[in-house]
């Protein structure tokens, strides 16, 4: 027998929310292994990113339960989700512009810290030593994604696709099980799309976590991930490999009409 754990990093049954009396998202099924990297994809409108909302704890389901790692997440707010292990990007970039690019991957870091507030304050060894260790946790974080000479530089000033870059290292930074990123390539140059797919794959290798992946760049999606999930108005139409799913008509359907 084998001893491997086959228990999906992320799970969803029946998955639904309503607002007064439209059916957002309904009967969302979904069963994300460790490691594995997932696109969730559908026509503008379709219900991604209230899915999304639904996984990080914005919304609360009306309807059916989530999992992760086996665990119900019945009620648990947004810091509760980041801290079980469910990190997130957003469409629109949510740095701290005023910050460090340094700055924005350490504050990630504060729901893991060790020392207490009287530490802190009085500056300790054991607050000095914890503080240089996630100051180097950052910088190997920064390197990742080959930013690490841009650690003192304020985030506003770093060009659109770093910025982007520097979301998702600050996302990593909570040490998740899986990475939900909402359109990372969205407004990105075909030059800093291409950095951005390697920049995922390596990622996923490196961290060895599951990914779930919105975007519109169809090429991006198709190119990266082994699995994809359609939804259209709310509910899942398609699931498959890419090449299943580029092949089926209901996908033809919803993205060009009947």
């Amino acid at each position: 027998m084998s001893n491997i754990d086959t228990t999906p990093v992320l799970k969803t049954e029946h998955l639904g929310i309503t607002f007064g009396g439209l059916k957002a998202v309904e009967d969302f099924n979904i069963s994300i292994a460790p490691n594995e990297l997932v696109g969730l994809i559908g026509p503008n409108g379709a219900g991604k990113t209230t899915v999304f909302n639904l996984l990080t704890g914005v919304y609360q389901p009306t309807e059916g339960r989530i999992e992760l790692d086996g665990q119900e997440m019945k009620d648990k707010k947004p810091h509760q989700m980041a801290k079980a292990g469910i990190a997130r990007t957003f469409q629109n970039i949510r740095l701290f512009k005023n910050l460090t690019v340094l700055g924005n991957v350490k504050v990630a870091f504060n729901q893991n810290m060790k020392y207490g507030i009287f530490q802190a304050i009085l500056r300790t060894g054991g607050y000095w030593r914890e503080e240089e260790e996630i100051d180097q946790k950052a910088r190997e974080l920064l390197s990742v994604f080959n930013m690490q000479d841009a650690a003192d530089k304020i985030a506003c000033n770093l060009p659109y696709g770093q910025q982007r870059k520097l979301e998702i290292a600050r996302a990593l930074a909570t040490n998740p099980k899986i990475l939900l990123l909402d359109e990372p390539a969205a407004g990105m140059n075909p030059t800093e799309t291409a950095e951005l797919m390697e920049a995922i794959r390596i990622i996923r290798d490196k961290f060895n976590i599951a990914i779930l992946l919105i975007e519109h760049d169809m090429s991006l999606v198709m190119s990266i991930c082994e699995r994809i999930v359609v939804i259209d108005y709310g509910m899942i139409i398609a699931k498959g490999t890419p090449k299943e799913v580029a092949n089926n008509p209901k996908v033809i359907g919803a993205y060009l009409g009947e």
